[in-house]
């Protein structure tokens, strides 16, 4: 679809020279552009890819592209683009970012505005709108206006009467890459102005105490209007909260932002500026929240006005600050992948490459035995191998000379294998890391023989991480599964982010510093629910813990929090509980909430839990639907999310 995408752009493109502007007015070249024939297709794809949000024609019939202003009477153009072509156009006046940092979360409103340049003042075509979304991003609204018609995103449930009819006219929603969504509006004018609001959620990246944000800001040198006169202006307003009461160092920005506030825990930037040509560079900024050891808090909070749930919220953090002191646990890792025929080709390699370079990152005290499964299963050692060079080289020569991606799918067989290899561990941390792009039947019987498994066990530290690959694979059942497990979950939706996001899963679930956390606070509250996660996991070095959650009762102050370190020593701290107002609470948790609530109504069947994800705040859960603002004309067009519940 990406690459499908991105030929419709190119040659939108080409039939954009057509475009007349004036006498010594033309578009200035570009690198994509002006690429030689003998580029890779995946280069162009790249070339041509959205990298900020995006506004294009629709163009079927070639015949249309013009200059709505300045007609240039060029020859007719027989036949038609099948499929269509997509003409980039051109962004006009201010272009405005509202980014709320908090914890590890960030709230983005992007506003702009696109004039339909390329098409006959008296012709319409439909506009073709892409939103690229940063670090697991979730798209939660949408606001379009064309001269005389506006659209906004609206949440719909599937008991919903209309809802089977709204989802077949959905066809014009797509999702590309799991991280770009694409949406039509309907017959616009040429030679009119389309303005754009989009929100979304996405995470920040955490580093040794440091917060990365990144955010798709990076225009194509195509979108600039034509013309010597005309306005351009950027602005970004940051607000950046450490939620954590402590002081935020600022260590990079990409654009050049002035500080406008700053509070202790708290700081606020801004960046406005008039340009010649629009941002050709994503917008990044990093800061620290200083602390060189473990610390860690509980907020409360009161419902907000419009939460129908009446019972106060909590929120309790941990973060494993920059003390490299702190030694992680030893790890014995079983990876489990995916070797069925859907994951013949770049998947394939690209899992291989990501789990040898995590192969790599392992101690010599380690230890780690490898499966493969289609429906048959297939072992590179009967025992745990330490983690030497010699053993790692042997790994790498079974992967490649060994195993073929072919046949079906059977991932229940080689789980149960990994659970009899690390059973009688002691002394570390087992480690399941699950990779594989399917779906299979059993998938709920496989997260309750888990469950069962460990809640026999007793105190056992199995742990079980995965990794989904695609759109086809079930992410509800594979984030169910690392929960139950304690672990994590994360997801590459293309074959050439598998190594990246295996790698990055890896570094996180594997640098345990922290194990087997207990809060006693909890088990004194008068009414507890939706712990989420309700399996506390492991503080890592990679990631701060954040646990949320209902209650009714009066909170203990302080709040004890125990673990175990690595050298089995009983860690305790005292968390400080302190009420809060003015902190984005819902939108802190509530990405967090939804994700873990879903995947928990997909596990239990419970409708109930389906609409607690539909009252979780503002987040569009289901399904987004884009309609007019005249109430009787329902528009068309679906954007199927990925926290839709699968099966």
């Amino acid at each position: 679809m990406a690459r499908e995408f991105a030929t419709c752009v190119e040659y939108g493109l080409n039939l954009s020279k057509r475009i007349y502007y004036g006498k010594e007015m033309t578009p200035a070249a570009t690198a994509a552009m002006t690429r030689s024939m003998s580029a890779k297709s995946s280069d162009v794809a790249e070339s041509y890819f959205p990298t900020a949000v995006m506004a294009y024609a629709v163009v079927s019939e070639p015949e249309l592209v013009e200059n709505p202003d300045v007609p240039s009477y060029q020859p007719y153009v027989h036949g038609r683009c099948e499929p269509p072509a997509l003409i980039p156009l051109h962004m006009l006046g201010v272009v405005t970012m509202e980014i709320d940092c908090c914890f590890d979360h960030a709230n983005v409103c992007f506003s702009g505005a696109w004039r339909v340049h390329c098409i006959k003042g008296n012709s319409k075509c439909d506009v073709r709108i892409a939103v690229p979304i940063g670090e697991q991003g979730s798209l939660l609204g949408v606001e379009v206006d064309v001269p005389r018609r506006s659209y906004h995103s609206q949440l719909i449930e599937a008991e919903d009467a209309n809802y089977k009819e709204k989802v077949s006219k959905g066809g014009n929603g797509r999702l590309m890459r799991g991280s770009v969504y694409t949406f039509k509006i309907p017959q616009v004018e040429g030679g009119a102005t389309v303005s754009i609001k989009v929100i979304w959620s996405q995470k920040l990246l955490y580093h040794e105490g440091q917060f990365s944000l990144n955010v798709p800001f990076s225009f194509p040198a195509f979108v600039n209007p034509v013309g010597k006169k005309i306005s351009k202006r950027e602005k970004i307003l940051l607000n950046v909260s450490s939620g954590v009461g402590k002081e935020i160092l600022c260590k990079s920005t990409s654009h050049a932002l002035k500080e406008i506030r700053r509070e202790v825990g708290k700081m606020g930037f801004l960046y406005d500026a008039e340009v010649l040509t629009w941002s050709s560079a994503d917008f990044s900024f990093s800061y620290n929240v200083c602390s060189k050891d473990l610390f860690g808090g509980v907020l409360l909070q009161s419902p907000l006005l419009r939460d129908i749930d009446d019972r106060q919220m909590f929120c309790f953090y941990l973060f494993p600050g920059n003390n490299q002191s702190m030694k992680a646990f030893r790890k014995e890792v079983i990876f489990i992948i995916d070797i069925s025929g859907s994951m013949k080709g770049g998947p394939f390699e690209s899992a291989k490459n990501g789990l040898l370079s995590s192969l790599q990152k392992l101690n010599p005290e380690d230890s780690f035995s490898i499966i493969a499964f289609n429906m048959e299963t297939y072992l590179f050692s009967s025992v745990m191998e330490l983690a030497t060079e010699k053993a790692i080289i042997e790994a790498t020569r079974w992967l490649n000379d060994t195993l073929t991606a072919g046949g079906g799918t059977n991932i229940l067989v080689p789980l149960k294998q990994a659970i009899r290899l690390l059973a009688e561990t002691t002394n570390s941390i087992p480690v399941i890391f699950l990779i594989t792009d399917g779906a299979v039947e059993d998938e709920r019987d496989i997260c309750n023989f888990v469950k069962g498994y460990l809640t026999s066990r007793g105190s056992i530290s199995l742990r079980i991480s995965t990794l989904g690959i695609g759109t086809y694979c079930n992410h509800h059942f594979l984030r169910m599964l690392a929960q139950i497990g304690r672990g994590h979950f994360d997801t590459a939706y293309d074959a050439d982010s598998v190594d990246f996001r295996l790698q990055k899963l890896f570094t996180t679930a594997s640098s345990i510093i922290l194990a087997d956390i207990t809060v006693d606070a909890l088990e004194h509250l008068d009414s507890l629910e939706q712990l989420l996660p309700f399996c506390i996991p492991d503080l890592s070095r990679g990631s701060p813990l954040i646990v949320s959650g209902r209650y009714s009762g009066n909170f203990p102050d302080p709040v004890k929090l125990s673990g175990t370190l690595a050298d089995k020593r009983k860690f305790t701290i005292d968390l400080k509980a302190q009420k809060t107002k003015d902190l984005p609470f819902d939108r802190v948790v509530g990405r967090r909430q939804i994700d873990l609530l879903t995947a928990n109504a997909w596990l239990s069947g419970s409708k109930e839990l389906e609409q607690k994800v539909g009252m979780v705040f503002v987040v569009v859960v289901m399904c987004v639907i884009i309609v007019s603002s005249r109430k009787s004309n329902l528009f068309d067009l679906l954007l199927l999310l990925r926290c839709r519940l699968q099966k």
